[in-house]
């Protein structure tokens, strides 16, 4: 069994902690990067987002999500820093953030995605100290399938690191305050 610290983990992933052996997977430039599909409310077609300034240029912008206003996260700016190419096949990925006490919905912009994969605890490594691209602190951990490793990711780290809720929720405010007193 695994240690409760991310920071001190050896051997297989607890999954127990996600509550999840089941991740969407998707890419992002060229990589291929899952989710545990509990934190996933939806996927949605990429269409508008409309920019919202004075924000990290990984903030892609916001959209409107059934009169609700949703963040979204360039996940490539967010890991490459530099911003994706939006094409046929990109899609946005709701994930829901619980963050000190709070509920947001936030969108992940990602390349494509792949499909629901079940992984087992057993095929899931640490995640490596070196090598992956992005922040260690960003990896749930290295799960294997069909031979390839998929990178899993920690949603609360990627998209709560730095306080994104708090950063990006007085330009929600501002941006629903538009729309309220112009409808």
């Amino acid at each position: 069994m695994a240690s409760k610290d991310p920071n001190t983990r050896s051997g297989p992933i607890d999954v127990e902690e996600e509550g999840t052996s089941q991740y969407l997977t998707f890419t992002v430039a060229g990589q291929m990067f899952g989710i545990g599909i509990l934190a996933i409310k939806e996927i949605i077609q990429y269409g508008a987002v409309s920019s919202v300034p004075m924000m990290p240029d990984f903030i892609r912008g916001v959209i409107n999500l059934r009169g609700a206003v949703v963040p979204v996260v360039d996940l490539s700016a967010r890991f490459h820093g530099r911003a994706a190419e939006a094409g046929r096949r990109s899609c946005i990925v709701i994930v829901e953030m619980n963050e000190e006490g709070s509920v947001q919905d936030v969108g992940i912009l990602v390349d494509s995605v792949s499909a629901v994969l079940e992984i087992s605890p057993e095929e899931i490594e640490p995640p490596p100290a070196f090598g992956a691209g992005i922040k260690s602190d960003f990896i749930r951990g290295m799960g294997k399938v069909d031979g390839r490793f998929v990178i899993l990711l920690d949603v609360s780290r990627v998209l709560g690191t730095e306080g994104l809720i708090g950063l990006v929720s007085p330009a929600i405010a501002a941006v629903s305050n538009r729309a309220a007193s112009s409808g």
